[in-house]
């Protein structure tokens, strides 16, 4: 499948909003808010996402199973929440193959996974599963003696981190945007 513009913009209307992906499996929305409650943007990353200026359509393949998912989804909606200019679609995975099928990372179904779109559903970049300090931290657990337990608590410092790094993302697809000559033609700056 060839990531074209009028797919990605059916699949980004068909998307849910966060709350309502949350409660498609009530079960598991608790694990999700426990971490909500624990994200929280500085007023520096606040200004940033305020200051974006192009719209940026944002896909979220995800699975409300995956802990991952559990550890990063709530990051996302608050990105989310902090700039009218990020759209924000949530898609289960596995009920959108076509979609995870494209944009397999290392030949696997990886969740999470964020579609970057332009205003026009043109696709800028995806990125998943996860953030480099998240496999820096994976990688000191289950490189050598130690194995984190599934379900563990993810420290603070991880949490701070990779939400750093999930909004560099967004900064760098912003910037790209604004920096388009296709964009700044069409908006005449």
């Amino acid at each position: 499948m060839t990531l074209d513009p009028d797919q990605l913009r059916r699949e980004h209307e068909q998307g849910d909003d966060y709350q309502t992906y949350l409660s498609s499996d009530s079960g598991r929305a608790a694990q999700w808010q426990a971490i909500h409650e624990r994200v929280a943007l500085d007023e520096r990353q606040t200004a940033l996402l305020e200051g974006f200026t192009r719209t940026m359509n944002v896909l979220c393949l995800s699975g409300i199973w995956c802990g991952d998912c559990v550890a990063q989804g709530p990051m996302f909606d608050r990105i989310a929440q902090a700039s009218e200019r990020i759209n924000l679609r949530w898609l289960d995975r596995d009920e959108h193959r076509e979609l995870a099928d494209a944009v397999r990372i290392n030949a696997g179904l990886r969740v999470p996974t964020l579609i970057f779109c332009s205003e026009d559903y043109e696709l800028v970049s995806y990125l998943g599963d996860r953030t480099l300090s998240r496999y820096r931290s994976m990688a000191a657990q289950q490189v050598g003696a130690s194995c984190q337990l599934p379900g563990a608590e993810v420290p603070e410092d991880e949490l701070s981190a990779t939400l750093q790094e999930w909004i560099n993302e967004f900064e760098r697809v912003q910037l790209l945007l604004r920096l388009s000559p296709r964009l700044r033609q069409k908006h005449g700056d």
